[in-house]
C-alpha cells in the first residue's frame, strides 16, 4: 500500500516534471495523507497537463463523497474487475509525481515508519482518476495503483506502489490504448535502486507537516533490482 508520501521542490523532481512535459513546479508538501490534494499528470488527448486532485477516488457514479471504502489505493490485480476502477483503468490513467513515500514496517511487534525513494528523489507513480459531478460542482479525484512487493522490499511491506519506469510513462498515459490486466508494468520488481531510512514515529500523525520530520536517521539501506 501507499498511505503517505512527500513532494519536495528539488532538482530531481523538477527534472521529472520536465521530462513528463509539465512546465511548472510543485510546492513542497510533506506527510501527504489520503483525502488531501495532490498533483496529477494526465493526458486528455490534447496534451499532458497537471491538475489538482483529491487523493481518494470518488467514482463518477457514486451518490456522495465519502470514506466508507478505502479508495486511496487500487490493487493492480483487480483493476479490470472492480466496479470502481475498471472504467478509469480503461481510459482515465494518470501519474502522481512524488519525491518519496512512507511505509510502516513491523519487527518483533514494533511498528516504525520508513522513508522510501530513489537516487533522484523523484518517482512517477501510476494512478487512476475520475470526475464526480454532484451538487452542480465537479471534483477530480485519484487513487494510486499498488502491486505485490518486490522480493527485496517484502521485509518492509507486502505491497508497494507501481513506480513507472521512464519508458512506461507514455504508454500508461495514452488512454486511447488499453493496458492488459497482466501487463508487465505491474510486475512486482524494482525498476531502479531504492533507498530506505527509518523515520521518527511522530510522522504517524498526518497533521505533522514539518519537513524536518522527514529526515531519516540511522542506517541508509539500498535495495537493488
Amino acid at each position: 500500500m501507499c498511505g503517505r508520501f512527500n513532494v519536495i521542490d528539488s532538482p530531481g523532481l523538477q527534472s521529472l516534471l520536465r521530462d513528463l512535459g509539465i512546465d511548472l513546479k510543485l510546492p513542497t508538501a510533506t506527510n501527504i495523507a489520503p483525502t488531501e490534494g495532490v498533483g496529477l499528470v494526465l493526458d486528455t488527448g490534447a496534451g499532458r497537463q497537471m491538475d489538482a486532485a483529491r487523493w481518494w477516488l470518488t467514482p463518477s457514479w457514486a451518490p456522495a463523497v465519502d470514506q466508507k471504502y478505502s479508495m486511496f489505493n487500487a490493487r493492480s490485480e483487480s483493476l479490470s474487475t472492480s466496479r470502481a476502477f475498471r472504467t478509469p483503468f480503461k481510459r482515465q490513467r494518470g501519474i502522481v509525481p512524488m519525491s518519496s513515500f512512507v511505509e510502516w514496517r513491523t519487527v518483533a511487534g514494533r511498528k516504525s515508519p520508513w522513508l522510501i525513494s530513489n537516487a533522484q528523489h523523484a518517482l512517477a507513480v501510476a494512478a487512476l482518476w475520475d470526475v464526480w459531478d454532484g451538487d452542480g460542482s465537479q471534483m477530480l479525484s485519484c487513487t494510486l495503483v499498488t502491486t505485490a512487493a518486490a522480493e527485496p522490499f517484502a521485509p518492509w511491506h507486502k505491497r508497494m506502489p507501481v513506480v513507472l519506469a521512464e519508458d512506461e510513462w507514455s504508454r500508461w498515459l495514452d488512454n486511447s490504448r488499453p493496458i492488459a490486466a497482466n501487463d508487465p508494468v505491474f510486475r512486482g520488481e524494482l525498476k531502479s535502486e531504492w533507498y530506505l531510512q527509518e523515520l521518527p514515529a511522530s510522522i504517524g500523525n498526518s497533521r505533522n507537516k514539518n519537513p524536518s520530520e522527514m529526515e531519516g536517521f540511522g542506517e541508509l539501506i539500498e535495495l537493488r533490482p
